[in-house]
């Protein structure tokens, strides 16, 4: 091809003239990426600790983890465990239908009511969890029969610790139940009520279902709670988790490694609560841009 024939395909609009070697400014600054020292030397500090306290918890004997590993499964460890997940459901399912009752009955126009479900949820808030159970293990001095029945044969010490922790876990539902009714928007209620939609069927298919959004994190963290605070009712000589482990190193004085049993039994069952948890929430953030 000719040298004029080069020079017309240059002149030709649109043209692409051939690439070459990428030029610089000399004079244009250089970005350096930010050194971290600090962060990544905290890093390092902070895996070194926990891998000395991992080792450190692995080959101590005093931890006797053989012994852990005997226990872990134990029929009675086994039996102890199931009537400490029995009672936080029935503590959960009981205290969230009360609390359900008395949020109702908190938002109600009626102040008589009002006055009554603030009054509840305040005194049974204010009283520790422990005296609680300690007066309703000991009300027989106060009433030896009801309905003609022995209060002790009527109230066993299961009965009691369900009774107990039903009321308590009541008032903290209540007030869960509450705000999560009351971040409902309000035009959604009004569109119901345009609607002709009465007020039970209004509270269970238009205002639940959206309170469930803001109910279930904090119900979530109760039922965690819940499970771990049905520990409590070793006082009252309820074989839990926690007391079937008490009997266990009672009698053999491996107070540690039953202790071990009993901690991890509770942080396996917790963490399963965690994730079932995460789904649920994500359930219910469906539409919101916010489930993760």
């Amino acid at each position: 091809m000719s040298s004029a024939s080069l020079d017309t395909l240059d002149a030709v609009p649109g043209a692409k003239p051939a690439a070459g070697p990428a030029k610089t400014d000399p004079t244009a600054p250089v970005v350096v990426p930010a050194r971290r020292t600090g962060q990544w030397t905290a890093a390092a500090v902070v895996l070194v600790l926990l891998g000395l306290g991992l080792v450190s918890v692995v080959r101590n004997d005093a931890f006797q983890w053989d012994v852990v590993a005997a226990h872990f499964t134990s029929a009675s460890v086994l039996r102890g465990l199931g009537l400490t997940l029995w009672l936080t459901a029935a503590v959960m399912l009981l205290g969230f239908a009360l609390g359900t009752l008395l949020a109702v009955l908190r938002l109600s126009a009626n102040p008589v009511l009002r006055a009554v479900s603030w009054g509840y949820v305040w005194f049974f808030r204010s009283t520790p969890i422990l005296v609680q159970l300690l007066f309703w293990f000991n009300i027989g001095m106060l009433y030896p029969k009801i309905l003609g029945v022995s209060t002790v044969d009527l109230l066993g010490p299961v009965t009691v610790a369900v009774v107990g922790l039903t009321l308590h876990e009541a008032a903290y539902a209540a007030e869960v139940v509450r705000g999560g009714v009351l971040s409902v928007d309000r035009g959604q209620i009004e569109a119901a009520q345009a609607l002709g939609l009465g007020r039970l069927r209004r509270f269970t298919r238009i205002v639940l279902p959206q309170a469930m959004r803001a109910i279930v994190p904090p119900a979530g963290n109760m039922l965690i709670g819940t499970l771990k605070g049905t520990s409590i009712v070793s006082v009252i000589a309820v074989q839990d988790l926690l007391y079937s482990t008490q009997l266990v190193y009672h009698r053999t004085y491996e107070v540690i490694p039953l202790l071990l049993v009993a901690t991890l039994w509770y942080v396996a069952v917790t963490s399963v609560l965690g994730i079932g948890q995460h789904y649920v929430e994500k359930h219910y953030a469906r539409g919101t841009g916010t489930g993760r």
